[in-house]
């Protein structure tokens, strides 16, 4: 599995962060054209913050490209950061460079907390301004960042699923491989969620890793099969192949998969046959395209409304603010009964 450098508090405070020395910007190439300074913005800053503002003033010289907007950028790392009521940044820089409409991007970022070091990330957005890229990883850039990827989930997301039956709610999917140890180990996670959010709309979306699991597109194919028969059979069936893992292989394999079948109350011959049908292998291979188009590239894979998260990366009650301040950033309700608020976003 693959760390994601965008990613939480006590994982990483900021993606590709470096320690600033002093209170100097380090920009590179110098601007090309002055413009007026942007507004001196400092995200996240509320009166219990520190005392003082701990970042440099955003210098108008380093402001050369049009695009993306201070505002602009400052609404996708809220999107991205603002669950994290200690955390607090400035854009800093937003460059040209030598590729035609790519910009540099660097923000300093720190913590609400007497002392605490700033940090710098940079990052490049592309031409047409949709994504944001650093070191090796791409992610969607924008004000709303995740709302594309959850219009894609909405439409295309066809899994069994747990909880709601609305779409336009409070939507969790999983992207999993039933071959894979870390998404059997993220299920007490994600039963826990649907105690935990009984309105959410929970989805099982099958992301088989067929170079390194040799039985997961099989086991996929069941697995829709099952589905088609009765939704809640499914988790039944998972539970099976999850807890008989082991055997998934040449000798044992298909028997195994069949036990699961059984186990969750439905006739193994008949999955078998649908499950070999080409009208399954196509269910399976567009809900491999559905991850791969969203930019999933490990399993468990959560997203949150579209916002994608390391399942086995980020403790429970992290996850659980995440996902509170992404259905508050949303507009939609959790049914949580004790869910915490969304930071409020300040400027």
């Amino acid at each position: 599995m693959k760390n994601s450098f965008w990613m939480i508090a006590g994982l990483t405070l900021a993606f590709g962060a470096t320690m600033v020395a002093g209170a100097q910007t380090s920009t590179g190439a110098a601007a090309t054209a002055a413009k007026p300074a942007p507004p001196l913005q400092l995200q996240n800053l509320t009166p219990e913050g520190p005392p003082k503002d701990p970042f440099p003033p955003a210098n108008p010289k380093y402001f050369t490209a049009t695009s993306p907007t201070t505002e602009t950028v400052n609404a996708f790392l809220k999107a991205l950061w603002g669950y994290d009521v200690n955390r607090i940044w400035r854009v800093e820089a937003i460059q040209k460079t030598q590729a035609p409409d790519v910009a540099k991007v660097i923000v300093f970022v720190s913590a609400k907390t007497a002392n605490a070091k700033v940090q710098t990330t940079e990052f490049f957005v592309t031409p047409d301004g949709k994504h944001a890229i650093a070191g090796d990883t791409v992610i969607p850039f924008g004000a709303t960042p995740f709302a594309d990827a959850r219009k894609a989930l909405e439409a295309r997301a066809d899994g069994a699923y747990r909880g709601s039956a609305d779409k336009n709610g409070l939507m969790l999917v999983e992207f999993a491989d039933l071959e894979c140890p870390h998404c059997k180990d993220a299920q007490g996670t994600m039963s826990q969620l649907a105690k935990d959010y009984p309105n959410a709309r929970i989805v099982f979306q099958s992301f088989p890793l067929t170079e390194i699991h040799p039985y997961a597109f099989k086991a996929a194919a069941y697995g829709y099969c099952v589905q088609k028969q009765k939704n809640d059979a499914f988790f039944d069936y998972a539970d099976g192949v999850f807890n008989t893992q082991a055997s998934l292989n040449a000798e044992t394999g298909d028997e195994t998969l069949k036990n699961a079948v059984v186990k969750a109350g439905l006739d193994p011959a008949a999955i078998a046959t649908c499950a070999d049908s080409q009208a399954t292998k196509d269910e399976v291979n567009a809900s491999i395209k559905l991850a791969q188009d969203l930019g999933v590239d490990q399993t468990p894979m959560l997203a949150v409304d579209g916002h994608l998260l390391p399942l086995t990366q980020v403790p429970y009650e992290t996850l659980k603010t995440i996902i509170n301040y992404q259905a508050s950033m949303d507009g939609v309700s959790t049914g949580a009964a004790a869910a915490s608020s969304a930071p409020a976003l300040t400027k």
